[in-house]
């Protein structure tokens, strides 16, 4: 069975609404998560790239970066519809029912429009903050030397405006299993 999506939200629907989090849980996730996906597409070729990212909170958007020119770039400019997955997963859910053998799993879709950022002293602030994120106790001009205008002029730097997101979190202990069927053994419990 389809669903018609047309006109709706990207993050309208859930098939397991019990998994779904609120905006508080998003946010945190956001803020510590270490690895995005970003979706960007260049006419009918869907493209994904694995990148850092900041969570900009004051300005409700993801601030990531690439090579001044190349893949990333050219959709962005020719598309700036995107959308980024964050996800951290955890142990593999051993069951007897080869449908239910899931993982537990936590993870956030943003959907919404990319930009370049042009103000050289915007995206200089932006990647401070981005380098903060995965380095806190490093300091530019001290541990590091501060971005020059040279680096800033090979580097895009990008603001995904969230339009809207959505949070998951499955972390069950065990995946479902069935009494119709021989019960697992404890020992795949943890073996996984």
């Amino acid at each position: 069975m389809t669903r018609n999506y047309e006109n709706q939200d990207p993050a309208a629907f859930q098939r397991l609404p019990e998994f779904k989090k609120e905006d508080d849980w998003i946010r945190a996730f956001l803020r510590q998560a270490k690895v995005g996906h970003i979706a960007t597409a260049w006419d009918n070729q869907p493209l994904l790239n694995p990148s850092t990212f900041w969570f900009d909170e004051e300005n409700h958007r993801i601030i990531f970066h690439s090579n001044v020119a190349g893949r990333v770039r050219s959709s962005i400019e020719r598309n700036p519809k995107v959308c980024m997955e964050v996800s951290e997963l955890g142990k593999l859910l051993p069951s007897n029912v080869a449908l239910e053998f899931s993982l537990q799993y936590r993870s956030v879709i943003v959907f919404g429009t990319a930009s370049i950022l042009t103000d050289s002293e915007e995206s200089r602030r932006a990647l401070y903050n981005l380098i903060a994120k995965y380095f806190p106790a490093m300091k530019a001009g001290k541990e590091y030397r501060e971005i020059t205008d040279k680096e800033l002029r090979a580097t895009s730097v990008y603001a995904i405006q969230i339009e809207s997101w959505s949070g998951k979190e499955n972390w069950k202990v065990r995946a479902d299993q069935s009494d119709e069927w021989t019960a697992l053994d404890e020992k795949w419990f943890g073996e996984f």
